[in-house]
């Protein structure tokens, strides 16, 4: 068991590091050849802070263990939405702009209800519940659609605006291996979690849904929770607002997508209330930027009752196993 939890905590460590390392030689190279700061953000950041989920569950679906494949991503959307924000929102009222409340935080709620019609497909009289293929691609096509529109919309914004990003002094060749190291610690790393977090599963006698939604969802949201919690701390919250919004998409979207269209995934032990308490997550954050006490903030009031929530859904998440 000890040897387990040593394996499941050094692959959490090396794709933390790994996604680090990527992110920052990927950045390098685009500065390089004059990328704006912008379209760096919108792509190469937003994949970097993901790439743990991406990986886990990438391998997870080869493997097919599906449990851990899906519950990663509905575990890491329910920790990013109720416990980074809450926690942020008691930190410092999170900021939300016109475009939060009128695109990204819907967007958001649609794509969470979306993967809960895939993900549930008994419910509209099929025999089974799975994510096909055709449902990955379809996700696959969602995510084209969303990375298109915040491209442009950056582009269009930095028009306005002087873009004073320096270019990168730092060798091709040494951006390029930074970004290559980083690429090897995020798969040896996902490889050993995944390991890990399925012997910890079956020494404890739970199945692995629970270790996914919990655990493995913690972990692989470690990188969307220090970036919001620094973002809190220096009082710049519409970033971990949108750092968390832009995440939750992503992962369905792409991850989710990129998983099933590799192959097919079982819904298996995710029960009814995690796909609930992910749309519930995505549709608080959006009530309370647009309809909460102030407007375009979420308060620490509601930060406590987003982290109350998450608190109450961990309980029931661990009785229930």
């Amino acid at each position: 068991m000890i040897l387990l939890i040593a394996k499941f905590i050094v692959g959490l460590l090396l794709i933390i590091k790994g996604a680090d390392w990527l992110t920052d030689g990927a950045s390098a190279i685009a500065r390089r050849f004059n990328v704006s700061s912008l379209v760096i953000g919108l792509t190469i950041v937003a994949f970097g802070t993901s790439a743990p989920e991406l990986v886990v569950s990438v391998i997870s679906a080869v493997q097919g263990q599906t449990d851990l494949a899906i519950g990663n991503v509905v575990g890491s959307n329910i920790f990013n939405s109720l416990a980074i924000v809450g926690i942020t929102a008691l930190i410092c009222p999170v900021a939300c702009t016109n475009g939060n409340i009128r695109y990204d935080v819907p967007l958001c709620v649609l794509a969470s209800i979306v993967l809960f019609v895939m993900a549930n497909d008994t419910l509209l009289g099929a025999e089974h519940d799975i994510i096909s293929r055709s449902d990955g691609i379809v996700l696959l096509c969602f995510m084209a659609i969303f990375l298109s529109y915040s491209i442009t919309l950056g582009i269009n914004s930095s028009n306005h605006t002087t873009d004073n990003t320096p270019l990168s002094t730092t060798p091709l060749w040494q951006s390029a291996l930074l970004f290559l190291i980083g690429l090897a610690g995020l798969i040896a790393g996902g490889d050993w979690m995944v390991d890990g977090a399925a012997g910890i599963a079956a020494a404890m006698g739970v199945s692995q849904s629970i270790i996914a939604l919990t655990i493995v969802a913690a972990g692989t949201s470690f990188p969307e929770l220090m970036t919001s919690v620094m973002a809190a701390r220096k009082g710049d919250t519409d970033m971990a607002l949108g750092n968390v919004v832009g995440s939750n998409i992503f992962n369905i979207f792409f991850i989710v997508g990129t998983a099933a269209t590799i192959a097919p995934l079982q819904r298996g032990n995710i029960a009814i209330i995690d796909f609930v308490t992910l749309v519930v997550g995505a549709a608080l954050i959006w009530i309370f930027c647009r309809y909460g006490r102030k407007y375009h903030y979420i308060t620490r009031t509601e930060g406590a009752v987003l982290t109350m929530c998450a608190i109450l859904y961990y309980i029931q998440a661990i009785v229930n196993a």
